[in-house]
């Protein structure tokens, strides 16, 4: 059994290393990255293990959001060229885990029957105390239970939607985001073979910053992909353009005084992972004080609270728009069924006088007709 990876990156350095080292150490056999043009060192890392064999490396300096295509055609390389018979099509943020940690994915995905075609894989994101800078490996390691609900108040619209594994095939097709594939789902893995992915979205405001510019910049390249103004993505860009960014990203974070009661679980899977395996985490977090922390994402969450109360007041707009628009067009509608029945009526009317002046005018001019 042959197992592989893709990703599309952009300025990640601070977590490619570990990114890449993790999914080598699990057994995966082929890794292939398309780099987006980074800037800021990832590139050079990732050249550094493609000389060592490590890595299949691509380059694709174009930003306008073609991941789909992009992952579409790493994915069909790896079954056409590398004999894949697992395709797991990732991000740098993610790192695929076995629910069972005693199992690696190696052993996994060998005993995983193929005739699944696909399945998806739940995403957890891992969260943490705010910082200024670092990848937060040993920072970031409570796993985020909030409810959907719970995610609205604090400006997050929803958790993240499931990842679609599949099996090699020369002629897959990724859909962006990685969460569909052409291929069909005949299941999912029985609970001991289960997986998912430990997710860190929010590593720290550097890199959060720099990610929502990369990616509004991006939708404004490709103006047929026409997002939502609603979309997570260009709502977090608006705020960036407005400077109001900071606190809705720290709002997202828990204080630390709030991780023990709120409904986060801690989970040191990638840290204990990574000194068991020898792989460093890299430069230590530059965190933000408490009280700046703390500062910052209250008046975030209000800011959130207020927005999402804009949302609730122009979605019962759009709600009182609607039934007065549907109400109109059944007026309308009406008017013009009355209007049809009155012209009937009136045809009707107009014909039935004409029969009647007829039959008149007949037997006025029998009467008058002189008799033999």
């Amino acid at each position: 059994m042959k197992l592989a990876v893709t990703a599309m990156v952009r300025d990640e350095a601070d977590v490619i290393t570990q990114w890449v080292e993790y999914h080598l150490a699990q057994g995966v056999d082929v890794i292939i990255v398309t780099d987006n043009a980074s800037t800021d060192g990832t590139t050079e890392i990732l050249e550094a293990y493609e000389a060592a064999g490590s890595v299949v490396l691509h380059h694709d300096p174009r930003h306008e959001k073609q991941q789909g295509e992009v992952v579409t055609r790493m994915a069909r390389e790896a079954a056409a060229e590398h004999g894949a018979d697992w395709v797991v099509n990732a991000d740098a943020d993610e790192f695929v885990v076995p629910v069972d940690r005693s199992r690696s994915l190696k052993d996994v995905f060998s005993l995983i029957d193929p005739g699944l075609g696909s399945f998806g894989v739940r995403v957890v994101n891992l969260i943490g105390p705010v910082a200024e800078s670092g990848a937060g490996f040993e920072r970031l390691v409570w796993r985020d239970e909030r409810t959907n609900d719970e995610l609205r108040t604090v400006g997050v619209l929803a958790q993240p939607t499931t990842n679609a594994v599949h099996v090699g095939a020369p002629d897959v097709t990724v859909v962006q985001g990685n969460h569909l594939v052409s291929i069909a789902s005949h299941g999912a893995p029985p609970p001991e073979l289960a997986l998912e992915v430990l997710h860190l979205p929010w590593r720290s405001w550097r890199q959060f910053e720099h990610k929502v510019e990369m990616a509004g910049a991006g939708y404004e390249a490709s103006p047929h992909l026409r997002p939502s103004p609603n979309h997570h993505g260009m709502r977090d860009y608006a705020r960036l353009k407005k400077g109001v960014l900071l606190p809705f990203y720290a709002a997202r974070h828990p204080v630390r005084d709030e991780l023990d009661d709120g409904p986060f679980t801690l989970d040191r899977t990638l840290p204990q992972f990574f000194a068991t395996h020898g792989i460093s985490i890299g430069e230590p977090d530059v965190e933000f004080g408490v009280e700046r922390a703390r500062e910052l994402a209250s008046f975030g969450r209000q800011q959130a609270e207020n927005t999402a109360e804009l949302d609730r007041m122009r979605a019962e707009i759009d709600r009182v728009t609607t039934e007065a628009e549907a109400r109109e067009a059944a007026l309308l509608a009406h008017q013009t069924d009355l209007t049809a029945e009155i012209r009937r009526l009136q045809s009707t009317l107009d014909a039935t006088k004409a029969r009647k002046v007829v039959r008149l005018t007949d037997a006025v001019a029998s009467r008058l007709r002189p008799r033999a």
